[in-house]
């Protein structure tokens, strides 16, 4: 009996042994790879180097038993059992040092700057002793405008504390929270709101996802077409649709979107895109019209960090007669209360109560500025 514990306890402390090693070999080489490559090493790798020490260790065992005493216990019951417990405890190890060195070095990148050690910081933080503590606030809110990030992204981020040098400004601070959640969580518009003493009180995410979706405008669809595009066709054209056989029917017309053998995306209006057949095939004519300015609008502010939104200043805002140049936004267009729009208003333009203002800018600067065309706080309660 005390035989049988004995060699329990052997096997529980090798199989202890083994996931250790495997679970500080993960760890090493996740802290390595978030270092280096700014981004978590794919779970899968780290475990399956974390469990290589495990196999290389029991296959050198083995080939050295079948060497010196001339047979090995690969096959046997127990030897099998121990086997299969020490991987999976190995591979469980490794998980929780990859999970373990990617933190470590996330906190590490933080407190030193970014991708390369900043000396002078990592100084100031050894000689300091402590850390700015960022906690983000529990409740993550989407930004207007764009996307929404996925629920469980927003779960992980809630109530995050993150870990940051001493002797930021607060615009430096919102560089490394931004810099942040971008690298941990994939994050690609963020809105922030800093307190002077580095408390988060504001944090909305937002993403941007790709495809013509964004770039429709409203009442239009995206279909896809058998068709034979014109020769020449490309990206923008204008074209109208033709039904093929005894008697040609025009169908709608709409914009070549893309081209791929013999089927076409075309964008197209809301009636004309139920009057096309998915099973019919259709010729493409392309109109002599130049491409559409607000497509090209569309695409270029998708890609762009910044986003367009409209406000009605209010009576008593602070931005009545204020001047367009004045605004700490870009300003597309004016739409007076008689509803005359007015693109593009020289800086000089002044704003009067009732009109409609879009702008052009990130959203942290959109929700300062949705802020500044309501009246102050103490008019609207009194």
């Amino acid at each position: 009996m005390n035989v049988a514990l004995g060699a329990v306890a052997a096997a529980g402390a090798q199989i202890l042994l083994f996931a250790v090693l495997a679970g500080a070999l993960a760890g090493l080489v996740a802290f390595g790879y978030r270092w280096y490559g700014r981004e978590g090493v794919p779970d899968g790798l780290a475990i399956l180097i974390g469990i290589t020490v495990i196999g290389a260790w029991l296959n050198t065992d083995a080939a050295l038993r079948e060497a010196i005493v001339g047979r090995s216990d690969l096959l046997d019951p127990e030897v099998a059992a121990f086997t299969v417990v020490a991987f999976v405890v190995g591979g469980i190890a490794s998980d929780l040092g990859r999970r373990g060195g990617d933190r470590l070095a996330a906190d590490a990148l933080s407190v030193t700057g970014a991708r390369d050690v900043d000396r002078e910081v990592s100084q100031l933080v050894r000689a300091a002793g402590r850390v700015v503590r960022v906690e983000l606030p529990e409740e993550v809110q989407d930004i207007d405008g764009y996307d929404p990030v996925p629920d469980t992204t927003k779960a992980e981020v809630a109530g995050t504390v993150l870990l940051f040098p001493r002797r930021l400004t607060v615009a430096e601070l919102e560089d490394r929270i931004r810099a942040r959640l971008r690298d941990d969580y994939g994050v690609g518009h963020i809105d922030l709101g800093v307190e002077a003493d580095g408390t988060v009180d504001y944090l909305a995410l937002g993403s941007r996802a790709a495809g013509l979706g964004p770039t429709l405008a409203p009442g239009s669809a995206a279909v896809a077409v058998r068709a034979d595009p014109a020769f020449s066709a490309s990206p923008g054209d204008i074209v109208e649709v033709w039904r093929d056989g005894g008697e040609p029917k025009r169908v709608a017309t709409g914009e070549l979107r893309a081209a791929v053998g013999d089927v076409a995306t075309l964008a197209l209006d809301e009636a004309s895109a139920r009057a096309v057949d998915p099973d019919a095939t259709y010729r493409l004519v392309t109109l002599p019209a130049e491409p559409s300015a607000d497509r090209e609008f569309a695409s270029l502010l998708r890609a762009a960090p910044e986003t367009m939104a409209g406000a009605t200043v209010a009576e008593g805002s602070p931005i009545v007669g204020q001047p367009v140049g004045a605004l700490a936004v870009t300003v597309a267009a004016v739409t007076s209360a008689d509803g005359r729009v007015e693109a593009l208003p020289p800086r000089s333009r002044t704003l009067a109560a009732g009109e409609t203002v879009f702008v052009v800018a990130r959203p942290a600067d959109l929700r300062r500025f949705e802020a500044a065309v309501e009246p102050p706080e103490a008019e609207v309660t009194s």
